[in-house]
């Protein structure tokens, strides 16, 4: 049986960035990776994560698409975008960051303490991340999501397959260290640029 890392087409660990910036296609290939992780949770609360994911990857995508050299990287498709009125991608790439960076620290808070359950990293992981942008209305439903989080061991077999645990562990820890740059580096992007401004 393949792990989770086996399954998907681009590992966080392989997106390139170099100083022009974060490849948009190999970032896309790993964004739809974060999607399916949520599959392994063997939950419908998590749909309501991974089809607002699911969302802002297809915005990502339509840009990126409309002119592949211009948006190249995340950075240059959101300083193309940035002269039009309306600025969907650099929206929907600002929303799907937030929920990266709410799924990299969940995991990060789980590898650091390995007895922590994963529906109190996921919570803890909400408060910190996604909770300050979303209205009361939408609050209650991400809280019933983290509450039917799996069990840890369960979702640790899920995620690792008959492979050896050490195995499954360096992988993640690449994933994450991966996931984490590119998430910093675009905050970093957005937040010196006023990107978010007016959004």
């Amino acid at each position: 049986m393949p792990t989770y890392f086996d399954t998907v087409s681009k590992s966080f660990a392989d997106v390139p960035v170099t100083d022009a910036g974060v490849d948009t296609a190999a970032f896309l290939e790993a964004s739809e990776g974060v999607v399916k992780l949520f599959d392994l949770f063997g939950s419908a609360a998590f749909s309501v994560v991974q089809n607002d994911m699911r969302g802002n990857i297809e915005k990502i995508k339509a840009r990126y698409n409309s002119d592949k050299t211009a948006n190249a990287t995340l950075e240059s498709l959101v300083v193309n975008e940035s002269k039009e009125k309306k600025r969907t991608a650099t929206e929907g790439l600002l929303w799907l960051l937030r929920g990266l960076k709410f799924t990299c620290t969940a995991l990060q808070r789980s590898e650091k303490d390995q007895s922590e359950e994963l529906s109190v990293s996921f919570t803890k992981a909400y408060e910190v991340t996604l909770r300050q942008y979303h209205s009361f209305v939408v609050r209650p439903v991400f809280s019933l999501a983290m509450k039917a989080c799996p069990y840890r061991k369960v979702f640790y077999e899920k995620l690792g397959g008959d492979a050896p645990a050490a195995k499954v562990q360096s992988e993640l820890q690449n994933w994450l260290t991966g996931l984490e740059t590119v998430v910093n580096r675009l905050d970093k992007f957005y937040e010196e640029g006023k990107h978010a401004k007016g959004l």
